[in-house]
């Protein structure tokens, strides 16, 4: 393939990976659910956090990158969004330069297609689109991980100290992005394991100098993260415990189940959660389910047919395998939300590794067949540029339409929650402003263990007026609210108990029911 042509190409795919994750963007998903909005806050708020311990702890590097992104652009949603779509993005051209090391061994023709073909793929998944357009951290785990393992394989084959280093300052910044990376050093030490072991390395002295190469901007990156755990080692398990499979009755029956459902989700049953997912569809659009499951048994073949030769080659389809199982931990040892695409999202560059991979190799398998015909090489190429067309248009279709237009996904995504903040935040200055939180959520320090669903609201004021004008109460704390002449009190949920006390308190004030909009107003 022409260095030109290649360029070309890689640049169609990072635009068309930009366009699937920025088109709508400030509409698409609609409304603003309270853990994307308490991350904006946050960052609005108190930036420059090594760990967020809100709503169950958060890393504090997406957060941070929000703070920046508000700076340059301006605080509202679509800055917050921004971030995750411009690391989608770069996890696409990042799984392109990780899939050349995978598949160095093939030669540079099979190399950049079988790159640009699982590039492609990431490009146009729903799976990968739908968390590269919301608020959370997770986006940046895929993205970690793609450029942490070019670097590492690109220093070792080609004994670069610069790579290697560049390899240990991703990995570090790994643990800032989101709890399963943490995984990520089984994973590691699998790989050193099979280079020592397995691979036999003869210069074990350039190996030892370049690990420690590696750990020395590891080390002092992760630092920081690693203090403030021992200090609040309380931060560092969060919410695994409740929903690990091991507190459950019968841990052993939880995991079998959770292991079923998340082998299924690729295929036959995804994640039912409709801000992650078409509830219940298969993560995968079914030819890519179906090359992926190609690609996995030809690695798995061909891993241990290289092993028993005891072939270096073994090693590069050792990677993906071993990835993708470690990575696929986090959702199979936790029994809520089963199965769970965002705890799984560290699959997803492997995934596609196999997706890549099997699709050149399918298309091998028909070149074969018919090679005997004048008509072949035309033909084969209209099939592949028809399928990958096809692929592009369903994926285009399944997010902006079937998804982005379900009422479901209205609901998921809170925008009630976002129609209350606007109509909070329409009134004049003078006007007193209350929210009764009458939603169930984990409750937030700094707002005065307000629950979580009030974040979507103070994000519409602090867009709005770069502070927290309206004061948040409990449901039984309404008997404090002080109304003067003009206030609006808004409850986040229609509760007859409380409006008919305000009713009687202050009987010149008035009930408004105009769903989502329930408030008692004195104006």
């Amino acid at each position: 393939m022409a260095k030109k042509t290649k360029i070309c190409l890689l640049f169609f795919i990072l635009f068309v990976a930009s366009f699937f994750r920025l088109w709508q963007l400030k509409s698409i998903p609609p409304g603003l659910y309270p853990d994307e909005a308490i991350n904006a806050n946050e960052a609005y708020l108190f930036p420059g956090k090594i760990f967020y311990p809100e709503n169950n702890g958060r890393e504090g590097l997406f957060i941070n990158l929000v703070f920046l992104s508000f700076k340059i652009f301006g605080t509202s949603t679509f800055s917050l969004r921004f971030v995750s779509v411009f690391f989608g993005v770069l996890t696409v051209l990042g799984l392109y330069l990780f899939s050349k090391e995978i598949f160095y061994h093939l030669g540079e023709e099979k190399r950049d297609i079988v790159s640009l073909l699982a590039s492609f793929f990431l490009a146009t998944s729903f799976w990968h689109t739908n968390f590269s357009r919301i608020g959370f951290r997770g986006i940046l785990l895929p993205f970690v991980l793609t450029f942490w393992l070019y670097f590492l394989l690109l220093g070792y084959r080609r004994q670069k100290g610069w790579a290697i280093i560049l390899s240990g300052i991703f990995f570090g910044l790994g643990f800032y992005t989101y709890s399963s990376f943490r995984l990520g050093v089984f994973f590691l030490l699998a790989i050193w394991l099979y280079l020592l072991v397995i691979g036999r390395r003869k210069n074990l002295k350039q190996f030892i100098i370049l690990s420690a190469k590696f750990l020395l901007p590891t080390f002092l990156v992760a630092l920081p993260l690693g203090i403030y755990f021992l200090y609040h080692p309380q931060d560092f398990f969060g919410r695994l415990g409740p929903i690990s499979i091991f507190s459950q009755k019968d841990f052993i029956s939880a995991f079998r189940e959770s292991l079923f459902k998340h082998l299924l989700m690729f295929n036959f049953a995804g994640d039912r959660n409709w801000r992650h997912n078409i509830s219940g569809a298969p993560q995968l659009f079914w030819p890519i389910g179906i090359l992926f499951l190609v690609g996995i048994l030809i690695f798995v073949n061909r891993f241990f047919v290289f092993l028993e030769e005891k072939n270096k080659r073994a090693f590069f389809y050792f990677i993906p395998l071993f990835g993708f199982f470690v990575f696929l931990l986090p959702g199979i040892l936790t029994y809520e939300g089963i199965p769970h695409s965002l705890r799984t999202i560290g699959t997803i560059p492997f995934v596609y590794i196999f997706v890549g991979f099997a699709a050149l190799w399918v298309y091998e398998k028909i070149r074969k067949i018919l090679t005997q015909y004048k008509f072949a090489p035309l033909f084969l190429k209209t099939l592949a540029i028809v399928f990958l067309l096809f692929v592009l248009s369903n994926q285009a279709n399944r997010y902006f339409i079937l998804f982005a237009k379900n009422e479901n996904v209205k609901g998921a995504f809170c925008k009630n929650f976002v129609q209350m903040g606007e109509y909070l935040t329409s009134f004049e200055e003078d006007v007193k402003r209350y929210v009764i939180v009458n939603e169930d959520g984990v409750p937030v320090s700094w707002l005065n263990g307000i629950p979580m669903p009030a974040q979507t609201l103070v994000f519409e004021e602090i867009s709005k007026y770069g502070e927290i004008r309206a004061v948040y109460l409990k449901p039984e704390d309404v008997d404090k609210i002080k109304a003067e002449k003009r206030s609006l009190i808004l409850l986040m949920k229609e509760d007859e108990t409380i409006l008919e006390q305000l009713k009687k308190q202050y009987p010149q004030g008035k009930i408004k029911k105009d769903y989502p909009i329930i408030s008692f107003e004195i104006l």
